[in-house]
């Protein structure tokens, strides 16, 4: 059984969204009980505006069992989970929803009509998901890329990970993320492709192929997050033992150490999918009330980052004042 713990920095993404306006949102094939009740507890802290597509009289009938009064909420009926899938990607092309909430539909069913290559919402980006944890032990929000979609990235798919990730970080007020290229090892070997891709990632940015941001790599776990062991190996480094964010080597890697984390360490993971013209939040049946609120304030915060560059969030506090500039690494590098 999962302990629960308090977790303050997810209470502070939600209060930094009060006083922006909720993010219009599809929330797609709402069909069971666990996914509407995440799109009206949403609703109900003001962070979106849904938007409900799935067969009418059911949604309906969940909306009833829960009290929520749909009389004020739009809802497009629509039968089939894949049908609504392709209709909240045409509401996001023509401008009328401004991200996307996964309902009781498979994810593949949502992110096969994302990513088509005609009518989808892609971006000259690659798509990742970056989950937002709030670990007990650690000092500050942490950033995890990408545990949800590719699953075995190349490296020019790495460097818009990366990026997409370090977006993120800006719209939650990480003015300078440190950004943890992970591998087995602190040390680049030929034998583990891993270490190699990491070291390139760090030369791309040194390049300005990647921005806004601080990139070490290949950092092991322990040296990423623990100033302690960084310290043991003489790693000099400003973002040994201080990552914002954790770049896993592929997707197997990602999710276990998401999991981990959630189920040893008492985390909790929010997050979302980026890379598409708008926001996707994908909901689990394992998210507790405050992880699904806390993604749609991601979302909302990242959303309203896009359109006004001047808004700032101090939640992920302690994590990057007066840092170096974008590329700067161990100093045995330089």
């Amino acid at each position: 059984m999962k302990t629960r713990h308090l977790h303050p920095r997810y209470d502070s993404l939600i209060a930094a969204c009060r006083g922006l306006p909720p993010l219009r949102t599809a929330v797609v094939f709402p069909c069971d009980r666990l996914s509407l009740e995440g799109a009206l507890e949403a609703t109900r802290a003001g962070l979106i505006e849904p938007v409900l597509l799935g067969p009418d009289a059911q949604i309906r009938f969940l909306a009833h069992q829960l009290h929520w009064d749909l009389h004020t909420v739009t809802i497009m009926d629509v039968p089939e989970a894949r049908a609504a899938a392709a209709q909240a990607i045409t509401l996001a092309r023509g401008g009328e929803v401004e991200a996307l909430m996964k309902g009781s539909l498979h994810t593949d069913d949502l992110m096969a009509e994302v990513v088509k290559a005609q009518g989808g919402i892609r971006t000259g980006r690659r798509i990742s998901h970056v989950f937002v944890m709030d670990v007990p032990s650690y000092s500050k929000l942490l950033l995890i890329t990408d545990a949800a979609v590719n699953i075995t990235p190349t490296l020019e798919e790495k460097a818009d990970i990366v990026q997409n990730a370090i977006d993120l970080a800006h719209s939650l007020g990480v003015n300078r993320p440190k950004v943890a290229i992970l591998s087995a090892l602190e040390t680049v070997t030929p034998r583990i492709p891993s270490t190699i891709e990491a070291a390139a990632l760090c030369k791309m940015a040194d390049r300005h192929q990647i921005t806004g941001g601080i990139l070490d790599g290949p950092l092991a776990l322990d040296n990423a997050i623990s100033r302690e062991s960084a310290a043991v190996k003489h790693i000099d480094s400003p973002v040994a033992g201080d990552a914002d964010i954790l770049v896993v080597p592929d997707m197997e890697a990602g999710n276990m150490l998401a999991k981990e984390l959630s189920y040893l360490a008492g985390a909790d993971a929010a997050g979302i999918v980026l890379g598409a013209q708008v926001p996707i939040v994908l909901t689990s049946r394992a998210d507790n009330p405050r992880a699904r609120l806390a993604s749609c304030a991601v979302a909302t915060l990242y959303g309203r980052f896009t359109r006004k560059p001047s808004i700032s969030f101090s939640a992920a506090s302690q994590s990057s004042s007066a840092l170096p500039t974008a590329g700067t690494r161990r100093k045995e590098r330089k």
